[in-house]
């Protein structure tokens, strides 16, 4: 499945599946958008991320998180 920035659920759970023990509230926004364009299935254009989309995903990775580590 190609990722696209919309796709704030799976995103967040690559994240946690590619970086297990990084804590979504202590990642910078931008090393968060480079760790999701790097994501291999990731088929949107780098540059149509907002503050409000990189939220989003930290908020569902946060939760994504947080489940993996209870």
């Amino acid at each position: 499945m190609d990722l696209k920035w919309q796709n704030t659920e799976d995103i967040a759970i690559r994240l946690v599946e590619e970086h297990p023990d990084a804590d979504p509230l202590t990642v910078r926004f931008t090393d968060m958008h480079a760790w999701i364009v790097a994501l291999p299935d990731f088929k949107d254009d780098p540059k149509k991320s907002n503050e409000k989309i990189l939220e989003a995903i930290q908020m569902a990775w946060h939760e994504e998180y947080q489940d993996s580590q209870a």
